[in-house]
């Protein structure tokens, strides 16, 4: 098989087949998000033909050959298993693409394929209300919406040469650099509002009689889009984890003194070896010593049986842009505090600039989420599964608060913080919960987190 095309325009004799590929060791199925090639172009082997989404990360997907595209078996937004196959190259030059499915009838349930003469002909092509109705539904990757929203860019305005006239990164970056856009986009401002109250009455038996059509006038002008594939990854998750698990959420009160004062000492250090201490790295390494007291927090549940877990391999949600991601720093127990903070600024980093594999967002055993740096003061988190806890840091605000100084009690400003945390009713109870807590509390406010 040659590697490159040459002037030979033979037809195809082969084909190869592009299969959804094993991306971790526990991921079983992922998202086509975006196809890099289209039906008649040449692929070179290992070049990237189509990007996945997996369990919140975008894997690029390379050819396992080089050839010709001939056929795309699974449209962007499909989620299907490892091993399905997604694609055909052809052994031969890039060339005329014929369809090459087995004959028999054409139904609704069995379109032609995009690189097809038939899905090509004019009069084969869908008319103008239905095109522009696909249109409007187009599904966008989350990288294509994010940059469009940056730039106030209107898609509908952007000439996509992707699968079916999709619109993809490179599309709309080309649209940028030819003068399109129009800096950050801006809403407009309702004077009036739409609301008619003689309407909204007419609607009202509608609405009652829950034939789901909410009318205009009750909400004003709406737009509807489709979930992001990390979006629907993320909903499918957490209702799973309200079904499946018996939610309970304990807090305790905790004076950050103590840590405030030790972060001072160290930070200008740690920060000329290039490491970020933060209050949370102080949160996790002291979260990981109550772990090793209470091992029934560092465990999982499969079926009637409890896992309990040797290693802390300690999850930290990162907030991104379009969702919230996961990664999993392995063997916690084993880190300094000065190695905590670091793993922690590595794998926040790398999720943001989304660079993590799929299986960096595997195999956790406690999770800690930290909204607190959003200005947040209490939560009741979800249970990453199957997971049987998750801590949550709240954000650590100065208050005052009685004290007791030598057998007396005074009012004192102190930096304080609540400590939420959500666990598994089927794995353990109150007691158990509130004393690691416990202990998790005594440890931040001794000093005792390194």
């Amino acid at each position: 098989m040659s590697s490159s095309p040459t002037s030979d325009t033979q037809p195809v004799s082969s084909a190869m087949q592009v299969l959804m590929p094993q991306m971790g060791i526990s991921v079983a199925e992922g998202t086509i998000v975006e196809w890099r090639k289209r039906p008649g172009e040449w692929v070179e082997a290992d070049e990237t033909i189509c990007d996945v989404s997996t369990d919140k990360v975008d894997v690029e997907i390379p050819s396992p050959a080089a050839g010709t595209l001939t056929r795309i078996l699974v449209e962007p937004g499909e989620t299907v298993a490892v091993g399905t196959v997604l694609a055909e190259l052809g052994a031969g030059p890039a060339g005329p693409v014929t369809d090459d499915r087995p004959a028999g009838p054409v139904t609704d349930s069995d379109p032609p394929h995009l690189g097809s003469a038939e899905a090509r002909s004019p009069e084969s092509a869908p008319p103008a209300g239905e095109a522009a109705e696909r249109d409007r539904s187009q599904v966008y990757s989350p990288v294509v919406r994010r940059i469009a929203e940056e730039h106030g860019v209107d898609l509908k305005q952007v000439e996509g040469h992707g699968i079916g006239g999709r619109v993809r990164k490179s599309d709309l970056l080309a649209f940028l650099e030819n003068g399109g856009g129009k800096g950050p986009a801006e809403r407009p401002m309702h004077i009036e509002s739409p609301y008619k109250p003689e309407a909204a009455k007419e609607a009202e038996p509608a609405v009652a009689a829950g034939n789901g059509a909410a009318p205009e006038e009750l909400f004003g002008p709406t737009r509807r889009e489709p979930m992001s594939p990390m979006r629907q990854q993320i909903a499918r998750h957490m209702l799973e984890s309200r079904r499946g698990s018996a939610h309970c959420t304990t807090i305790v009160e905790v004076d950050f003194s103590r840590v405030a004062a030790r972060r001072a000492e160290l930070r200008e250090a740690m920060s000329r070896k290039g490491v970020k201490l933060t209050h949370l790295a102080f949160v996790a390494r002291a979260a990981v010593g109550a772990l090793e007291e209470h091992p029934v927090l560092n465990a999982s549940i499969e079926g009637e049986e409890i896992l309990y877990h040797d290693d802390v391999n300690l999850g930290i949600a990162v907030a991104l842009e379009d969702g919230l991601i996961v990664p999993v720093i392995r063997r916690a127990q084993r880190l300094s505090l000065e190695g905590m903070a670091a793993a922690i600024s590595e794998v926040a980093e790398r999720a943001r600039e989304r660079r993590l594999e799929p299986d960096d967002v595997r195999g956790g055993t406690f999770t800690i989420t930290n909204p607190g740096q959003f200005g947040a003061v209490l939560a009741t988190p979800i249970i990453n599964q199957p997971q049987v806890a998750i801590l949550d840091l709240e954000a650590i605000v100065k208050r005052a608060v009685v004290v007791t100084e030598e057998g007396s009690d005074a009012i004192a400003i102190r930096p304080m913080s609540y400590l939420c945390m959500s666990w598994d009713h089927r794995a353990l109870d109150g007691a158990e919960a509130a004393r690691f807590l416990g202990s998790l509390r005594e440890r931040l406010e001794a000093g005792r987190a390194e």
